[in-house]
């Protein structure tokens, strides 16, 4: 008989003295056999030590942002299954197994939690309109539907985990995490989870226009590595419309005068159509760079076994393969809960189920 497959919690935290010992109690609840990880990241409060009277295990980051914290446990962590939840209880950590059963049962790769509003502090001013702002915009560059890419709470397969970079340092890592799903259509679904404020004496470390901006930033860079053959077409239309209205009145003059009279202008025309069209040679050979690293996240990916469940556990009725898009609704970003499920077979949870578009 095979081993039951390992599952891990990761719980990044700052100053979360007031939360963390009941999502810990939570986790432990809904997952008996996991093990729960705490990263403390430069807490000034008592949180590690809540923490691990609530039976978590103890981890310490010292470079700030919650970016750092992942990239630190996606290092050091070895499990068929790892759950990622924010250390402020506002995500429902009762619905972990639910979610962990059905990564094995898929087979998916990533589970997300797309939040549903409960109460009328769970999003800040700004909030709901930036998620639906900056999920629609990597609608735009990547072309998949994506319902709640800023959700703190998912849980990943082991070849997710050791194919993935982790480059962003701070809360931008979970707009890296969807991009990374998307470009390699791993299978993803996603489920419905409530979301409610946070508890007395828990501050929240979100800055909206400062952390807005940050993710923004981020979209764009990752458009440019990902997409840089779009994005060098822009540019390089751009530059070439530049070119062609200064250049076309200068042309017509010398078609009917015969002479050039504004040279300057020419020769700006002339340079602005050459640079156009290097800058749209550079995009297909950054694309093609583009492509050879996505194969080689692709046989990193595959190197790993797809999530099995656990023995006596019968497997998913057999189906469409979901990618990485569309699923339960989240506030602020065009889904609906009650949207089916995307997997025959699977009945919708209560509460809002999951769903899956798309073929891998």
């Amino acid at each position: 008989m095979s081993p039951s497959p390992t599952i891990a919690c990761v719980v990044p935290c700052h100053n979360e003295e007031a939360a963390v010992g009941k999502v810990v109690r939570d986790l432990r609840a809904a997952l008996p056999e996991a093990d729960v990880y705490v990263y403390d990241n430069n807490s000034t409060d008592r949180t590690a030590e809540v923490a691990r009277a609530a039976g978590a295990i103890i981890r310490e980051e010292p470079r700030k942002g919650k970016g750092n914290v992942i990239r630190r446990a996606f290092a050091d962590i070895d499990a068929d299954a790892l759950l990622i939840i924010d250390g402020d209880d506002t995500y429902d950590a009762s619905r972990a197994r639910e979610m962990v059963d059905l990564l094995f049962r898929g087979p998916y790769d990533q589970v997300l939690g797309a939040r549903r509003e409960t109460g009328d502090s769970a999003y800040r001013a700004g909030h709901s309109f930036g998620n639906r702002l900056l999920t629609g915009a990597v609608r735009v560059l990547f072309g998949n539907d994506v319902t709640d890419m800023l959700s703190g709470y998912r849980v990943l397969s082991r070849r997710f985990v050791k194919s993935f970079p982790a480059l962003s340092r701070e809360f931008e890592i979970e707009t890296e995490m969807t991009v990374h799903a998307l470009n390699l259509r791993l299978p993803t679904t996603e489920v419905s989870v409530d979301y409610r404020g946070r508890p007395a004496g828990s501050e929240s470390k979100l800055r909206t226009y400062r952390d807005g901006r940050r993710i923004l930033g981020v979209i764009l860079n990752l458009a440019r590595r990902e997409r840089p053959s779009l994005v060098h077409a822009l540019v390089a239309g751009l530059l070439a419309m530049a070119a062609i209205v200064l250049g076309v009145p200068v042309i017509v003059e010398f078609l009917r005068t015969g002479t050039v009279p504004r040279f300057p202008t020419a020769i700006l025309a002339a340079a602005l159509m050459i640079i156009a069209t290097l800058v749209l040679l550079v995009g297909y050979i950054l694309a093609s760079v583009m492509h050879l690293r996505q194969e080689h996240s692709r046989l990193v990916h595959l190197a790993y076994p797809a999530p099995a469940p656990p023995p006596g556990t019968a497997p998913a009725a057999t189906g469409t393969a979901a990618s990485a898009g569309s699923g339960a609704g989240a506030p602020g970003a065009g889904g609906s809960p009650d949207r089916p499920a995307g997997r025959p077979g699977e009945p919708s949870p209560e509460g809002g189920g999951p769903a899956a578009s798309g073929a891998v």
